[in-house]
């Protein structure tokens, strides 16, 4: 008897599976003409995915003055964890160059996505990446996308190199003391009056943390209207073009993909501007202060490497915001401090200096040591927490908790009536230079 073969009909018909489909749009720079580009983009997406019956719009996800060299595109980060999370069935985008320039990257990307089932659809080169031949043209076409990138990258370096040596000051934004427009740059009079008596106070014999103090007692703000710190101060002090002069090129981009930003200690030419915009300090001032600034840098540099590990280091925690303590050495005298209050005041975090010795007073007493063994605090104290005036919390690494008490130093080191008297005097300056002061511009001569 014969074998008979019937093919059977499904009695109910299958249901047509609906694909969810995004879309991923960006523009390399936040120009108002390329935001409207970004924003049409957007629009066309919505409603082109939105019109077939058969998809199901998830949405568009757009990034704005990101290039697509760069890792950080928040936007397209979360389309691929979308997409890894299995939300996302298909991507379409403009094109290859929008999705990244990166070649080893975009193929990574495409086989991870290709492994989760996720298919990527390029409009302009009209390629899906889980079609056949998909992978080979991908590889071609985005290696001339970086190369794109790379001659892009190159040209525009050249550009700016070639302003720099006509003197232009490239890249200049906003600067405490000044108004940067398009092609201008002009002296702000209160700012200025500011940054002046930074300069005074600084070579009066101020240090950078009194002189942020003085000016959150004034209620003085930087650019960015938060309060001042010591670094603010130092940053201010350590800058040339306060003089009128410019130093340009002092830092370089190591590369066109990862865009690292690094230090030019002599890798790429420099160019200084002799000048270049009005001065608010003159020469003179500025190079007593910077010698100053140096000197205080090699008086506080300890005499171990910069990269030695003291014992406390990151062990000690302040109680009342949480950062770590720092060691500090000041006219010979070694404490350890709350990281925000040496860069923002007390104002910030008032949690007083420990000095080191009475440090190693109080781990010896709770390790019932005769004296400090930093063998025996490494392997038993995992840290310490500054919990209120002079008290500490030896945290065990076995997790139990000891308390411990310091000492303050005498009399004669501490904060003296005079010396308040004198900070008092130095915070009312600046309010009254700015209020009742001279405004008249210094060395502004071009």
């Amino acid at each position: 008897m014969n074998r008979v073969v019937r093919k059977l009909k499904p009695k109910i018909p299958a249901i047509p599976q609906r694909m969810r489909v995004a879309a991923y749009a960006r523009v390399s720079n936040d120009k108002e003409s390329m935001v409207e580009s970004l924003v049409a983009q957007v629009g066309y997406y919505s409603a082109h995915i939105q019109r077939n019956p058969q998809w199901i719009y998830v949405g568009v996800y757009a990034d704005e003055g990101l290039t697509g060299t760069k890792d950080n595109r928040p936007e397209f980060q979360r389309l691929i964890a979308d997409c890894y999370a299995g939300k996302i069935d298909m991507v379409i985008t403009k094109s290859l160059s929008r999705f990244s320039r990166n070649t080893l990257d975009t193929l990574k990307i495409l086989r991870e996505l290709k492994q989760k089932g996720v298919d990527v659809f390029f409009e302009r080169e009209n390629i899906h990446s889980n079609s056949g031949d998909g992978e080979l043209m991908l590889t071609i076409l985005s290696s001339f996308a970086q190369e794109e990138s790379r001659s892009v990258s190159e040209n525009c370096k050249w550009r700016i190199r070639e302003k720099m040596k006509q003197g232009e000051l490239v890249g200049l934004r906003d600067m405490y003391g000044y108004v940067i427009e398009r092609d201008s740059v002009s002296i702000e009079p209160r700012q200025a009056e500011v940054v002046r008596q930074i300069f005074n106070w600084y070579i009066s014999g101020d240090s950078s943390v009194v002189i942020a103090r003085c000016l959150n007692t004034a209620g003085e703000l930087t650019l960015n209207h938060a309060a001042w710190s010591a670094k603010h101060v130092r940053e201010i002090l350590a800058n040339e073009k306060y003089t009128g002069n410019a130093l340009l090129q002092k830092s370089y981009i190591t590369d066109y993909l990862s865009k690292r930003k690094k230090r030019n200690h002599g890798q790429v030419p420099q160019y200084y501007v002799e000048h270049s915009h009005p001065a608010i300090v003159d020469t003179d001032t500025f190079e007593t202060a910077r010698e100053l600034l140096k000197s205080a840098g090699e008086r506080n540099k300890p005499n171990s490497p910069v990269n030695a590990r003291y014992p406390f280091t990151g062990k000690i925690i302040c109680g009342n915001c949480g950062k770590s303590f720092q060691r500090k050495t000041t006219k010979g005298r070694v404490g350890w401090l709350c990281a925000t209050y040496l860069e923002r005041g007390r104002s910030a975090c008032p949690v007083k200096q420990i000095p080191e010795a009475a440090l190693l007073d109080a781990c010896a007493q709770t390790l019932e040591l005769p004296s400090f063994d930093e063998v025996e605090f490494r392997n038993k104290i995992s840290r310490i927490e500054v919990t209120g005036v002079n008290s500490l919390s030896f945290v065990f690494t076995d997790g139990t908790i000891r308390t411990a008490a310091w000492k303050d130093r005498s009399r004669s080191e501490s904060w003296t009536d005079e010396m308040k008297q004198a900070a008092r005097k130095k915070s009312l300056a600046i309010k009254e230079a700015l209020n009742g002061g001279s405004n008249t511009e210094t060395g502004n001569e071009n």
